[in-house]
């Protein structure tokens, strides 16, 4: 009897402990396929945020149809088409009016980084890589009175061949260092001046250091050179100075020192209007020289892009305005005043925050001088920056710089010699 009750105990005990395990086990499997189930519903949220792909996050521009063909050369085939842009939210222009855009003669050669400057009907193109491993060292000339290319003239040996500092009185062209030779090679202090009726160079006293993009402009007699990068290419300068000059001449011997920049950096647009100085958008970093590379090849850095304006006026002290709609740099000569509003054509945003790309703005945006508003006024035929902009007779010109990878992909690719014009209207 007694070794029955035993068993019975045993049996039970047995039986009990088979009952708990498998709960247990089953309370296990559904533990995991709950976590299991969480993380593929979150992977596949991360990944919708991203994904190229048309669904309630994308955003989809049609492409305008043209009902009456507009004055000048008329878009030939499909080739020169204008495509839908399909894309992410993530990558998204603004919200802007569709422009009608046509397509000119191209420029002679591919640019990017380069510089321009409008006088009158014509706009002097200057310098700027043709590939990485290539600079130019010319100038190309633009008629907008008749849409031609011609006029070709050399620069100096010693000029700088991309990220230049420039300004105009409307005769000279007065012309502040930037980066010499290809690749990531550092900035140099040399400065020139171009008589634009007689094509002849001049020099001008050096800065008093190498800064890499400054902004400048010519104000009150002086040209202004604020900002930009110093001699690694990446670390922000604040330092402002400024030389008197006439006629195309140097008035001093040395650069004064005036205000420092509340934020340097390169890649800005800086305008005068009304006796007012404005400095626009801008960065802080670049790519620098990788360490030891004799060819000074180019290695990644971290860079801010910024959406910043400041003002200086009477008062000589800057003033914060209100800032771009969206962060914006590469602009330094992708902009124009028209009728009282400063007009400024793609550039760059803030890098993709997943693949760390670089992202390219399309969309045309003004700052109305008499309100200090910002608005978008219109989209690109695609997303470029380092464009070189000029306007005539209420056309809109842009040409060069370095353009997206396509429609649904706003990472740099190609460096363009494209020429694009369109009516603006404000």
């Amino acid at each position: 009897m007694g070794r029955s009750s035993g068993k019975q105990t045993s049996t039970k005990f047995v039986l009990i402990l088979s009952c708990g395990g498998l709960l247990g086990a089953a309370l296990i499997a559904d533990l995991l396929w709950a976590s299991s189930s969480y993380s593929s519903s979150a992977y596949m949220s991360i990944a919708s945020n991203w994904a190229p792909q048309i669904h309630q996050s994308t955003i989809i521009v049609p492409k305008k149809v043209d009902k009456k063909p507009q004055e000048g050369p008329a878009v030939k085939d499909n080739k020169d088409a204008i495509p839908d842009r399909v894309l992410s939210a993530t990558f998204a222009d603004l919200p802007g009016p569709e422009l009608q855009w046509e397509k000119m003669a191209a420029a002679p050669v591919p640019r990017l980084d380069g510089a321009a400057i409008q006088i009158k009907n014509l706009l002097y193109v200057f310098a700027g890589y043709g590939t990485i491993d290539y600079v130019h060292s010319h100038v190309d000339i633009y008629n907008f009175t008749d849409n031609t290319w011609g006029g070709r003239f050399d620069m100096p040996k010693e000029m700088a061949h991309s990220h230049l500092g420039m300004a105009t009185d409307g005769r000279y062209i007065y012309i502040v260092n930037g980066q010499y030779g290809p690749q990531c090679r550092g900035p140099t202090t040399h400065t020139f001046v171009l008589d634009t009726e007689t094509k002849k160079w001049q020099d001008m006293p050096p800065l008093p250091v190498p800064r890499y993009a400054p902004a400048t402009q010519l104000w009150r007699g002086r040209v202004h050179v604020m900002g930009g990068s110093k001699e690694n290419r990446h670390t922000p300068g604040l330092e402002h100075w400024s030389l008197a000059v006439k006629n195309g001449k140097a008035l001093e011997n040395e650069w004064r020192t005036e205000i420092p920049i509340p934020r340097g950096g390169p890649h800005r647009a800086c305008v005068v209007v009304d006796d007012r100085l404005f400095v626009i958008g801008g960065q802080e970093g670049d790519f620098m020289a990788k360490p030891g590379s004799p060819i000074f090849k180019c290695s990644r850095r971290n860079e801010v892009v910024y959406s910043d304006v400041y003002m200086l006026d009477d008062e000589m002290k800057w003033k914060v305005l209100p800032p771009m709609p969206k962060p914006d740099s590469h602009i330094e000569f992708a902009w124009v005043i028209v009728n009282n509003s400063i007009i400024i054509v793609g550039g760059t945003t803030e890098k993709h925050p997943v693949t760390k790309k670089m992202v390219l703005n399309g969309e045309v945006i003004q700052f109305n001088l008499d309100t200090l508003k910002w608005s978008v006024v219109g989209k690109l035929p695609y997303r470029v920056k380092t464009t070189l902009v000029g306007v005539w007779n209420g056309w809109l010109y842009f040409t060069s710089g370095q353009r997206d990878k396509g429609p649904d992909d706003p990472a740099p690719k190609k460096v363009i010699a494209d020429m694009w014009r369109t009516k603006l209207s404000l």
